[in-house]
């Protein structure tokens, strides 16, 4: 049996005894000289935590009741020194698994463990089944068309492997479910799935959050932190967006992708993991490669098993079931009367061509809720801009910004007008990469990514 477990004890020979026991068994461990910083490296890749009742500041107990709350399926190991024994039946009282009394036995010390991680096991089993129809629905491919039968095929295919998996498609178009998909099929959805989009996170700070860091590493850094490598440890990293990650990032998510291991941000020891990555983007890589925006080795590594989301204009015949899902959902979700649409204005909808693809489909299966709950929606209640591009035959442009050519009414009007040419004319002479654009004027890549989606400013 394997697993990772939090030794937490104020005792250096005692944590090092522990170690070395457990790691004979091929066990990973973290330590922790005190109670709370045993919390601060707890995440979903710990399956089991050997606690001292005794420590310094926080003691075991507060430890143990901090871990209920935070932790409730994951099984804890009091450790008691001689004449603790009632204090260690109080904590098996507040849901500790069992206790280990000092002086320390081997066999007893892997019998226990070994226990309390079946026991933990078999929880999850249990849980996993209970929930496994229901995850099955949430996480669905929904759509009728060729390309989403297509898909549905392949994600059964490449799940139950360790395959590297790289979703493409327009943004909406659904690739976080297709990774949640992949994950709740795998070998692997009894562990975490952790999701990161790295355009949201500050260049700055995207290390920190994937690699983690130690405590003092940098200003602010008060304590040690897991990061998101560690806590998907055994499970799936779902890593959205990764056209947008910088060549230096790149370069260490190569590097683990290469050898399962990494440092923390300011640390020295070399961290194993066993983590399956899921790469999403809206960019076409290869042309990202060209620029020199994107590492080629990267790329390969990637995309072992390429997943192409088509746009909702191209997969009109889903739109029917994804109305229908929609609306059974908000009926659900909110408590609202039954909706539905008549076959004119379904007719008209799937001649719309829907930018923000399911995203904007959803948005507005929302807005005629709020507006028309209970009623049956015809072509003449949908919004002006919906049936005037079904008549037309075509939508806004994509590639557009919001830029109106009529005089703006007041200043925030205007200084929106401003901003919105500006950025659109800058995206240009930097070719559209949005790093380079950041640095040039001085706003944070994240700040400015949210600022161009605001103005509908295509970074493709």
């Amino acid at each position: 049996m394997s697993g990772k477990i939090l030794i937490i004890d104020d005792e250096e020979d005692i944590r090092l005894s522990l170690r070395g026991i457990l790691e004979d068994e091929n066990y990973q461990t973290l330590e922790a000289e005190s109670g709370e910083q045993g919390l601060g490296l707890l995440g979903p890749g710990v399956d089991l935590v050997l606690l001292d009742i005794w420590l310094p500041g926080m003691d075991g107990l507060e430890v143990l009741n901090r871990l209920r709350e935070s932790h409730p399926n994951l099984p804890v190991v009091m450790i008691s020194g001689h004449g603790n024994i009632q204090t260690a039946v109080q904590a098996i009282k507040s849901g500790a698994f069992d206790f280990i009394e000092k002086p320390l036995s081997l066999e007893k010390v892997l019998i226990t463990s070994e226990k309390a991680l079946e026991f933990s096991r078999l929880r999850r089993e249990n849980r996993k089944l209970r929930l496994s129809s229901k995850s099955a629905e949430v996480h669905r491919i929904t759509g009728e068309s060729d390309h989403i039968e297509e898909l549905r095929q392949n994600i059964e295919q490449v799940a139950p492997t360790e395959a590297w998996v790289l979703i493409t498609g327009e943004n909406g178009t659904g690739k976080e479910i297709v990774a949640r998909s992949l994950h709740i099929k795998s070998n692997r959805a009894d562990h975490p799935l952790i999701a990161v989009n790295c355009a949201a996170i500050p260049e700055e700070l995207i290390e920190s959050e994937l690699f983690g860091h130690e405590k003092g590493s940098f200003t602010g850094a008060s304590s040690c932190k897991q990061g998101k490598f560690e806590l998907a440890d055994g499970g799936t990293l779902f890593l959205d967006e990764i056209g947008d990650m910088s060549l230096k990032t790149q370069a260490k998510i190569l590097r683990i992708l290469q050898e399962q291991s990494f440092e923390r941000v300011g640390g020295h020891k070399t961290i194993n993991v066993n983590v399956r990555v899921i790469a999403a983007t809206n960019k076409n890589l290869q042309q990202e490669m060209k620029k020199g925006n994107f590492r080629e080795d990267l790329f390969y590594r990637l995309n072992v098993f390429p997943l192409n989301l088509p746009p909702l204009r191209d997969r009109k015949k889903d739109i029917p079931p994804l109305l229908e899902e929609f609306t059974s959902q908000l009926s659900q979700e909110h408590n609202f009367k039954p909706l539905s649409f008549s076959p004119d204005a379904i007719s008209i909808l799937q001649k719309h061509p829907w930018p923000g693809n399911v995203r904007e489909l959803k948005n507005f299966v929302e807005r005629m809720y709020i507006l028309h709950q209970g009623k049956e929606i015809s072509a003449s209640m949908l919004p002006a801009e919906i049936r005037e591009a079904a008549l037309s035959g075509q939508g806004p442009d994509k590639s557009a910004p919001d830029i109106p050519d009529a005089m703006p009414h007041d200043f925030k009007q205007a200084r929106s007008l401003f901003e919105a040419r500006f950025l659109d004319q800058k995206l240009k002479e930097h070719e559209g990469n949005v790093s380079r654009l950041a640095e040039a004027i001085g706003l944070e890549r994240s700040y400015l990514y949210r600022k161009l989606k605001n103005y509908n400013i295509s970074t493709e």
